[in-house]
């Protein structure tokens, strides 16, 4: 048997995914404890996309977010090729369907 695993650094394009991720996560409990999110993001190049579905109350505001977390971590000049507050973002989540969201509730 071969056991493999990755282990990525601080800065990897992953950690940075799961960073916004998380981050628009908190956005969502902090106002909605009840949200539902299923955020996944994707970064290639300069381009961030968010995809999944997200059911709350909440209002967020989601490319301050994107930005924001990608700024704090560092990417915030061109010469990096990544740059928080120039790439491209794309916003594909939507909300939570209807087939979930009854599979879920019958179990609380």
């Amino acid at each position: 048997m071969i056991f493999t695993s990755e282990s990525v650094s601080a800065g990897h394009p992953d950690k940075v995914c799961d960073q916004i991720s998380d981050a628009i996560l908190d956005a969502a409990l902090a106002q909605d404890k009840n949200s539902r999110v299923a955020c996944e993001t994707l970064i290639k190049d300069n381009n961030v996309v968010l995809a999944g579905e997200i059911t709350t109350g909440a209002s967020i505001n989601y490319e301050k977010i994107v930005r924001d977390t990608i700024n704090e971590i560092g990417y915030n000049d061109d010469e990096l090729g990544f740059n928080g507050t120039t790439c491209n973002i794309a916003n594909l989540l939507g909300e939570q369907s209807q087939d979930i969201a009854q599979g879920v509730d019958e179990f609380e």
